[in-house]
């Protein structure tokens, strides 16, 4: 069980789609806005982890029009993430919107987001803690998932928050949004080249 929450832990710390784009709604909106994207990529995060679970995932990405489809959605979406990130000038500018993503848009960015499918698969395909009672294991799998997940979440919100209260060089600010979009950009990579 220890493993697994260590997995959890080091698999959502990384710098992905979800945290980046969390920490940039709470640069650009503060905290109650940031709140509730952060709601809204906790549904969609467990709407990937029941798809991944019950096999849903699995059979729809076995098609290969539908599994082309995902793939260039995602992976033009990062693109684009990134390009916005690392073009925004001196200025700190995860996201640049004149209204916050909210909910929806946090469930929404987690449909299309392949490092959450990705790490869900890892987490619920491996680790095996109670072979004997395996349902037993996925509740307790998701109770420390969303546990370990809300707080990594938080964490990420508090900094876009702190960064933007910040009054940073231009040099660091454009270090800062090149570092984002860099990470954006290894998260595409990754994507590219892994199996599909």
């Amino acid at each position: 069980m220890l493993t697994f929450a260590l997995a959890v832990f080091f698999l959502i710390i990384t710098p992905g789609p979800g945290v980046l784009s969390l920490a940039g709604v709470g640069a650009a909106f503060g905290f109650r806005h940031g709140s509730r994207y952060l709601l809204g990529l906790f549904f969609g995060t467990n709407l990937v982890c029941l798809g991944v679970i019950t096999g849903l995932a699995a059979v729809m990405l076995a098609e290969p029009g539908v599994r082309t489809v995902f793939y260039v959605i995602s992976v033009g979406y990062l693109v684009y993430l990134a390009f916005r990130i690392a073009f925004a000038g001196s200025k700190l500018a995860f996201i640049e919107r004149t209204t916050p993503p909210g909910i929806k848009g946090g469930m929404l960015l987690q449909a299309v987001n392949p490092k959450a499918y990705a790490v869900n698969t890892a987490l619920f395909s491996a680790f095996a803690f109670m072979p004997e009672t395996p349902g037993l294991e996925v509740a307790l799998k998701l109770l420390i998932l969303n546990t370990i997940w809300t707080a990594i979440h938080f964490l990420w919100l508090w900094v876009g928050i702190t960064l933007r209260r910040l009054d940073l060089p231009e040099k660091m600010q454009r270090a800062i949004n090149i570092g984002m979009a860099a990470s954006m950009l290894i998260v595409v990579a990754l994507a590219a080249f892994a199996p599909h």
